[in-house]
């Protein structure tokens, strides 16, 4: 897999890209600043990582390298604005990863239903300490476990809705049902999910 074709002043030329001793916020700042040798170093170090994630999103190979292609490019058109006050670099990086999959796995309308494979796509957290990275495990966790309890028609609704975007005429047609059967779907679904989780906002 080769990362960032279109832009490939990031990779040309470095001989010793990994940098050991740079933080990943270092090579940030060094790409803000437009070292090449620091981007280089940067996508050398999470090449695999934001494969992984893109690959996990979309459940596509050639979907998942264009993600991790745009997730680079992105990072280094945008390295300027991070802010390592707000959370790690791999946390950021993560963050435009993961984003830019679900993008493309809503244009390709390919949506995984069960509860174990997209509560997590869009229930990030920037907050890198360990209490709140213990409660938003804990609160996947409960979504997981509501979702699992709602009928599967419902369930099918609810997911396309809250977590894909896609509106009750998109979701009628793509179930072959009357739209006012998949507003009630969302309805019935999103009603359940509370209940379960105490009145708690989905």
């Amino acid at each position: 897999m080769e990362l960032v074709p279109h832009d490939r002043r990031l990779l040309r030329g470095v001989r010793r890209p990994e940098r050991p001793g740079a933080s990943d916020e270092a090579l940030v700042a060094g790409m803000a600043a437009g070292d090449e040798r620091a981007a280089a170093a940067f996508v050398r170090r999470h090449e695999g990582r934001v494969f992984g994630i893109a690959l996990a999103v979309t459940a596509d190979r050639a979907t998942a390298e264009d993600v991790a292609q745009e997730a680079f490019l992105r990072a280094w058109r945008h390295a300027a604005v991070f802010d390592p006050r707000r959370a790690p670099a791999t946390s950021w990086l993560s963050t435009i990863t993961r984003n830019l999959a679900i993008d493309a796995l809503r244009l390709r309308r390919s949506v995984p239903l069960d509860p174990d494979d997209i509560v997590w796509l869009e229930l990030g957290t920037d907050d890198p300490t360990p209490e709140s990275q213990a409660e938003h495990a804990l609160a996947i966790d409960r979504v997981r476990a509501a979702l699992r309890t709602v009928p599967a028609e419902q369930r099918r609704a609810l997911v396309r809705s809250a977590f894909y975007g896609q509106s009750a005429t998109e979701i009628a047609t793509a179930e072959a049902i009357p739209v006012g059967t998949a507003k009630s779907r969302i309805r019935l679904g999103l009603s359940k999910v509370r209940e379960l989780l105490g009145g708690e906002e989905v």
